[in-house]
């Protein structure tokens, strides 16, 4: 990792490299209603990212950058993953390690705040987090297969942690005050 790693500045590069890649996917029914929304889309990229490490955002921040290298879209992989239009991209057990994990986390976290973490659907987290994290060079899910394990011995939640800065960002003062809200509805 960069000695002077400006974590703000990471992020923001991310999210830019990132949302230019979203832009360039060509959908089979034209441009995608989330495609218009760039402003969404970084909000909630910026809260993907939000729990992870610096280690974690500048080893990633270098995938994107060799992806752009190599003239690879990391977008346009993952949803043809989700959609089996591509074989696996990686076969590394820290796909499941790490996919494993967030899904405990986010069903821990949907006990805690039920009326702020909803479900989506049977697997379609896991499987979206999974396709994405095939993209991923193996010093980055190295990293981040680390990073839930500490998550998880130290008793953190990146899901709650995430959601948490969300709710922070858009001005709901965190994710206690969003279910406490809710429930007293």
């Amino acid at each position: 990792m960069q000695e002077n790693f400006d974590r703000e500045a990471a992020l923001a590069e991310i999210i830019e490299r990132e949302l230019a890649m979203f832009l360039a996917t060509n959908n089979e029914g034209g441009v995608s209603e989330c495609q218009t929304r760039p402003d969404t889309f970084r909000a909630m990229r910026k809260m993907a990212h939000s729990a992870h490490e610096d280690a974690v955002l500048d080893s990633y921040l270098a995938d994107l950058r060799q992806a752009e290298v190599n003239s690879r879209n990391l977008m346009v992989e993952k949803y043809a993953r989700m959609d089996d239009r591509l074989p696996p991209l990686s076969t590394s057990p820290l796909l499941d390690e790490i996919a494993d994990a967030e899904e405990a986390f986010l069903h821990e976290a949907q006990t805690r705040y039920p009326h702020v973490i909803k479900s989506n659907g049977q697997g379609m987290f896991r499987r979206y987090l999974r396709c994405e994290l095939e993209t991923l060079s193996d010093r980055t899910l190295e990293l981040y297969a680390a990073q839930v394990r500490r998550a998880r011995q130290q008793g953190r939640n990146l899901v709650v942690e995430r959601h948490d800065f969300l709710m922070r960002l858009l001005g709901k003062g965190g994710i206690d005050a969003c279910e406490a809200a809710a429930q007293g509805k």
